[in-house]
């Protein structure tokens, strides 16, 4: 039994490189907004983002435990961008995206407490609606100057909105937790 726990719970290569995001995210509270030190760890973040979930699939590694810290890292990585990139964004952006801001975290909290009081237990699902999000809402800083910076940022609220929703109806529906669920049309086994 000792040792099952053990094995449970080591540190893989994918861990590690969860772990090194955090870091990362953490240096960046300290450099200036979309200077180019902060664009180059930011970029690092993003890249060590999609490196940990390969690797864990490639090295066979993946486990509830690496998913449920890598959306704790995705988790650090956006309140972070809120602190830093927040400000940047409010003076850019149209007030009127606030609020599908609002009702995007309104519908994302209601998924998290869901899962709480379900599974009893933190539960984020990376399902292929949040991961589009995820890889549309890193592009946000490289695109904030651009002419179709609005229109962008109205495209990431859509999708943001249907993949909480998603993850909203999946918790609702499924009786166990399956962090791999990949979409509300996936069957559960």
């Amino acid at each position: 039994m000792k040792k099952e726990l053990t094995e449970k719970h080591r540190l893989n290569v994918a861990d590690i490189i969860t772990l090194i995001r955090m870091t990362g995210t953490m240096v960046l509270v300290f450099l200036r907004p979309l200077t180019t030190a902060f664009l180059g760890v930011y970029a690092l973040t993003g890249l060590t983002d999609v490196l940990d979930g390969w690797i864990a699939r490639k090295t066979k590694t993946a486990s509830d435990f690496g998913a449920r810290l890598d959306s704790m890292a995705d988790l650090l990585f956006y309140a972070v961008m809120l602190f830093r990139i927040f400000p940047i964004l409010w003076n850019t952006l149209p007030g009127v995206i606030w609020y599908a801001v609002a009702v995007i975290l309104i519908l994302r909290i209601s998924a998290y407490l869901t899962a709480m009081v379900k599974y009893r237990q933190f539960a984020s699902l990376h399902t292929y609606l949040n991961k589009l999000t995820g890889g549309m809402l890193f592009f946000v800083p490289f695109v904030l100057f651009t002419e179709y910076a609005v229109t962008y940022c109205w495209i990431i609220c859509a999708i943001a909105v249907i993949a909480a929703i998603e993850e909203l109806i999946i918790h609702l529906q499924r009786r166990t937790y399956r962090s791999n669920t990949k979409s509300i049309f996936q069957r559960e086994c």
